[in-house]
């Protein structure tokens, strides 16, 4: 079974930052840097060209929404988006990442360094993410 599909499930816990009706985002275990969030179709595909076409631009709406909630969350000044298929994927499940990102923060090139939420902290980014999610979903 796919551990993308048991979080959409909610067989498996995850710190879920937004939800919609096509789409669940959520921490990454292992961030890049914290509040680095994967936004996957609830429907089980593995790769890009594997996505229905008219499930596309609601995939990317998705992705856009926590694209422009993650530098204020995470007191960033932008993001990094991508998504691997096949090739460095770790779950064989589309999945895009969302990684907040700061000038100086030493993110070079596609080597990317791993790091650990502390007991306790993916909680609160996992909250200050979905807060403001929330607050750009408001008239």
């Amino acid at each position: 079974m796919c551990v993308f599909c048991d979080i959409v499930e909610g067989r498996t816990s995850a710190h879920v930052v937004h939800e919609t009706p096509h789409t669940v985002a959520f921490l990454d275990r292992r961030p890049v840097f914290k509040g680095h969030v994967l936004v996957v179709p609830r429907t089980h595909v593995v790769t890009l060209p594997d996505l229905p076409r008219d499930a596309v631009e609601s995939y990317f709406m998705d992705v856009q929404s926590v694209a422009a909630a993650l530098p204020e969350a995470c007191d960033a000044q932008g993001t990094f988006v991508a998504l691997n298929n096949v090739v460095s994927q770790s779950v064989a499940h589309l999945h895009c990442h969302v990684v907040p990102r700061t000038k100086g923060d030493g993110l070079r090139g596609f080597f990317w360094p791993r790091t650990r939420y502390a007991e306790g902290e993916a909680e609160q980014y996992a909250a200050r993410v979905a807060a403001a999610l929330a607050a750009r979903r408001r008239p």
